[in-house]
């Protein structure tokens, strides 16, 4: 192989999307790498992993995470992690509402959340993709304040 036959920017892409797991447990450990990542859209997945539920919740979330793979970081969030409290605050969750998906784009931090009964790939899909056409809608349209009427 010589230096021809590679394109330093397409292997640097191939790299990153590789160098991660479908679905990276958020832990105090990965979330530095997490937030150095080169992801811009994050999707959480809080639910609780003793849940007997659980194992199905996962299947399911992998694979829609298959179709997203190398433009959305998937992530898994436990709510027995005792770190991962802050987490939900962040998010504005209680136990009661889950599981729940969040997505968040970092570079505005416009986020949305979705409570769910079950977990499926057409859930996720469907969440995913509105929350992308209502950013591209908000790119295209010029943002205007609404005015003040506070006295």
């Amino acid at each position: 192989m010589n230096n021809n036959d590679i394109d330093a920017e397409k292997m640097t892409r191939f790299i990153r999307i590789n160098e991660l797991r479908l679905v990276t447990e958020y832990t105090p450990v990965t979330a530095i790498g997490v937030m150095q990542s080169s992801f811009q859209l994050h999707l959480l997945l809080i639910t609780d992993k003793t849940s007997p539920k659980y194992s199905e919740q996962m299947r399911r979330y992998r694979e829609a995470a298959e179709l997203f793979k190398g433009k959305i970081l998937f992530m898994l969030v436990d709510i027995n992690l005792k770190s991962n409290e802050r987490t939900m605050s962040f998010f504005k969750l209680k136990k009661s509402q889950l599981p729940a998906l969040a997505i968040f784009n970092a570079p505005d931090e416009e986020q949305e959340i979705l409570t769910l009964d079950e977990v499926s790939v057409e859930h996720v899909q469907n969440f995913v993709n509105g929350f992308l056409e209502r950013m591209e809608k908000g790119e295209d349209e010029p943002k205007e304040k609404a005015p003040n009427e506070e006295l």
